[in-house]
């Protein structure tokens, strides 16, 4: 039996052209740098804890270097998924962090269980199947919740979690006296340097540079300390988490299987 095929680093890396190192470690540096903000803000909008988003950062890539056969699919996580986590576990009322985190992993054990069957089955044609517009007004409506949810971290302000559109909107209104002013210019700062990186060329790395004018402003001002003091990720785990098995509950699996299936 032939180990190649299932191991496919092990075809292409004794062919690997040593004149390729200068731009993939270029590449990898930029898209390392930019996966460390990009994971945590994605761990947000899941509602896990910042160093989730590094774990589901860093060990998929690891993974798919040495089990992938593509060389333009990124892996790794993403809003539409992040989001879709926060609204399959909000399903659940008053749990605890640790449950929470459970329920996640659980979650994502079930949708990895699922796409092996459906890649063990050759399944992938279904997804032919998906019209355009119903495609595109999903990934539409996803952006406005998304970028919503975040609102809270832009303004300064507790907004209540939702999934309805109005209701974070009416919070943000409601707590207008309560926004953090300083937290609000880095953020619209932040912005402004993003769009404008896209307008001078599509090739500036606008988030990386949004990213350190972050952490700068933030240094140098102390903004993290005092009566406006914005809110920071502060420390991070030095060591990945002790592995333990999630809960198996029947009823959680049940409560959580259609949200997999999505």
């Amino acid at each position: 039996m032939k180990i190649k095929p299932f191991i496919p680093i092990l075809e292409w890396l004794p062919n690997y052209n040593k004149k390729w190192l200068k731009g993939d470690l270029s590449a990898g540096l930029t898209v390392g740098v930019m996966l460390i903000p990009q994971g945590m803000a994605y761990a947000s909008i899941a509602g896990l804890p910042a160093v989730y988003g590094l774990y589901a950062s860093i060990i998929p890539i690891l993974i798919y270097a040495i089990f992938g056969t593509s060389r333009q699919l990124a892996v790794g996580p993403v809003a539409m998924v992040s989001l879709l986590t926060a609204t399959a576990i909000g399903a659940f009322q008053e749990l605890s962090l640790t449950e929470y985190i459970s329920y996640a992993i659980l979650l994502a054990l079930l949708v990895g269980i699922i796409q092996f069957l459906l890649g063990l089955f050759r399944l992938g044609f279904l997804v032919n199947f998906l019209s355009h517009p119903v495609v595109s007004g999903f990934t539409s409506a996803a952006a406005l919740i998304i970028g919503l949810s975040q609102l809270k971290h832009l303004l300064g302000v507790d907004i209540q979690r939702s999934h309805h559109v109005h209701e974070i909107v009416l919070q943000a209104i409601e707590k207008f006296s309560e926004i953090n002013w300083v937290a609000l210019l880095i953020g619209l700062v932040g912005i402004i340097i993003i769009v404008a990186s896209k307008k001078i060329s599509k090739s500036l790395p606008g988030q990386l540079f949004a990213v350190f004018f972050g952490i700068l402003a933030v240094t140098i001002f102390s903004l993290g300390e005092g009566n406006n003091a914005i809110s920071i990720v502060e420390d991070i785990p030095s060591s990945l988490p002790i592995f333990e098995i999630p809960n198996f509950d029947l009823n959680v699996i049940e409560i959580l299987m259609p949200m997999a299936l999505t």
